[in-house]
């Protein structure tokens, strides 16, 4: 059991990917909060990736959406969580941004895409802490990701998706996203500090004591949704304090 309220979706997609994938059907794995044990049912993402033998031809990519169409039909609180994607064994060892792109499902969207490089921060949680639900282990599967790797791809991550938010803030306009954003960048913090990939709960009370200036802000964001956030400005400064650390 992963945990009750997901088990069965869990359950119905790993019987769904082994059927379309057949022969190249090589794992099932799940990393990000499921993984490190911080899931939240009302605001976490179900992290998954499926592991293939080889590169997939159309039908089975074809085969691959439909299984996702149905199952956002049937459970659409829990399958519109779902995200992940489908990737070779041999793309899986290590990051290449060149390769791809990979079959994937977010927030019900079906697509193929590169991975980013905060897969690199991904492969170490799978590495370390990944819940397989079906498959062989996964540290014959990754190489290991050293502690300057992970420093290296905070600083990609912030360069791609966080500071051009800072120009176009829209994205922070919901407490969902603000949220969101605050433990993100205690966790980056944290991992840049400390060389390993804590909780969220747990690299914002390690913050909050490291940045006392930021210990309101960050509770704010742990209290959420119970209490309101709202803070958008507060943030984008967070998000500045947080690129100094790592980028300087």
């Amino acid at each position: 059991m992963i945990h009750p309220a997901v088990d069965p979706l869990l359950e119905k997609l790993l019987h769904a990917a082994q059927a379309a994938l057949g022969g190249q059907f090589l794992g099932l794995y799940l990393h990000g909060s499921l993984a490190v044990g911080d899931f939240n049912p009302a605001t976490s993402d179900i992290d998954f990736v499926g592991v293939t033998s080889g590169p997939l031809a159309e039908p089975e990519i074809k085969s691959l959406e439909a299984l996702h169409t149905r199952l956002l039909a049937a459970d659409p609180k829990w399958a519109y969580q779902l995200e992940g994607s489908y990737i070779p064994a041999a793309d899986l060892r290590r990051y290449d941004p060149l390769n791809g792109p990979y079959p994937s499902v977010h927030e019900g969207r079906f697509y193929l895409a590169r991975h980013e490089s905060h897969w690199i921060l991904q492969r170490h949680i799978l590495r370390k802490q990944g819940v397989i639900l079906a498959g062989p282990g996964l540290r014959d599967l990754i190489d290991p990701v050293s502690a300057e790797d992970l420093r290296g791809a905070l600083g990609q991550f912030l360069r791609e998706w966080w500071l051009p938010l800072l120009d176009h803030p829209a994205r922070l306009a919901g407490d969902d996203y603000q949220a969101y954003a605050v433990l993100t960048m205690c966790r980056m913090l944290y991992t840049f500090e400390n060389g390993v990939i804590a909780s969220k709960p747990v690299s914002a009370r390690w913050a909050q004591a490291a940045f006392p200036a930021q210990a309101e802000l960050i509770q704010r964001a742990l209290d959420w949704p119970e209490k309101p956030l709202e803070r958008v400005a507060e943030i984008r400064a967070l998000i500045r304090f947080t690129a100094r650390k790592i980028l300087e």
